[in-house]
């Protein structure tokens, strides 16, 4: 029996993809524990039982950390590291610190942007893992961006100093030991890194509470299925294009059905409503099986959720890894990109026209989804991190 460290950021599409790997090897007979700056997320993703070690950091909507819905490109890039992941890093160590000397992992399994977890594990001489949530700097993130990229690790480079060790060199966002990444190469596409230590295990998507209340009696099944959600993070950005959405949808409502997703309440929508159905959360997964389409913002867990599926994908990125994941999706030819802060309702029900009667989306889409499933997702990477531990002893 081994013990496995989770270190991840109060991040629900980061906490997501570790739940079904933790499951894994808890049921595999090992002891997991988390660290993070939000325990209460941790459990309610992972379970109530879960050992979570708490962390000081910064949570994403609390004051000082609401980042301003208009940045765009490396503003956005560049207030998400210094106001964000930087900071969460310097105040998780001392925690990460405590909860590893406390509980005493064989690996820790730390989220690619939660540095913290690589750099505590390097400066207590522990084998550490990366749980690499989104694939975007895997496939030239910051091409073109030069400057965005020497100044990036400038900043790792003293991060180091503070809080891990400074004679030592990995990139934090990449263990050398083991590379786990919630894709393939089908979707990341030709720049995909090749290594023994890298391994392209498809969506984790095992282990995740449904939650309840959504109203499943109104769907018709005599119509297409929309999902419309711009994730967890991105209420605050979202009303223009929801309403934009609602247009297109209600246009196509003899044939098209709607859900979208508005945590916000941005629109106001009918409540008996039968054509667009606007709740404030969704059974994303559930949801997915009886999609026909998805119209989204192109976050990872997403875009990869919906191709688990074979369902093809309207893509609408907003900032950060978001506009190199729809070029995954686009190259792939599983879905059409749209510009988020532009498009109207006549070019949004264009491409959601396409992907629901082109073929070629379906079938990139089914292409895909074959790949993701052949991957093994949260058994296999479970498997990785095992032999990692095996391999540590």
């Amino acid at each position: 029996m081994s013990a496995f460290l989770f270190v991840v950021p109060p991040l629900t599409g980061h906490v997501n993809p570790a739940v079904g790997v933790a499951a894994r090897l808890t049921a595999r007979g090992h002891r997991v524990a988390w660290a993070c700056a939000d325990p209460a997320l941790v459990r309610r993703l992972a379970g109530a039982d879960a050992q979570v070690f708490g962390c000081a950091g910064p949570v994403p909507g609390a004051e000082g950390v609401v980042r301003p819905p208009d940045l765009r490109g490396a503003e956005a890039l560049k207030f998400l590291w210094e106001w964000y992941l930087l900071p969460l890093a310097d105040a998780m160590a001392p925690g990460v610190r405590a909860a590893a000397e406390a509980f005493r992992p064989d690996v820790v399994v730390a989220d690619q942007q939660a540095f913290a977890g690589a750099l505590v594990a390097e400066r207590l001489g522990l084998p550490w893992a990366t749980s690499a949530t989104t694939s975007a700097e895997f496939s030239g993130a910051y091409d073109g961006l030069p400057k965005v990229a020497v100044w990036l690790g400038k900043r790792l480079t003293e991060l180091r100093a503070r809080i891990g060790d400074p004679s030592g060199t990995a990139d934090p966002r990449s263990s050398p030991h083991l590379l786990l990444v919630f894709s393939t190469p089908e979707l990341i596409g030709p720049q995909a890194p090749l290594a023994p230590h890298i391994h392209y295990v498809g969506p984790s998507l095992a282990g995740r509470p449904a939650g309840s209340g959504f109203p499943w009696e109104r769907l018709d099944q005599g119509r297409a299925k929309v999902l419309v959600t711009l994730g967890t993070a991105n209420a605050d950005a979202g009303g223009r294009f929801l309403a934009e959405c609602r247009t297109a949808l209600g246009e196509r409502a003899d044939r098209v059905q709607a859900v979208i997703a508005d945590p916000g309440g941005l629109l106001a929508v009918p409540a008996d409503d039968k054509d667009v159905l606007v709740v404030p959360s969704v059974p994303q997964l559930p949801l997915l099986e009886r999609a026909d389409a998805v119209v989204c913002h192109a976050g990872h867990n997403t875009v990869c959720e919906a191709l688990w599926h074979g369902v093809p994908l309207v893509v609408a990125p907003i900032r950060d890894d978001q506009p190199v994941v729809a070029g995954q999706v686009v190259d792939a030819g599983a879905g059409v990109r749209v510009r988020f802060g532009r498009v109207r309702a006549d070019r949004l029900g264009a491409a959601l026209d396409t992907v629901l009667t082109d073929p070629v989306h379906r079938a990139a889409a089914a292409r895909i989804r074959t790949a993701f499933r052949a991957a093994g997702g949260a058994q296999a990477a479970a498997a990785h991190l095992e032999r990692l531990a095996a391999e540590s002893r």
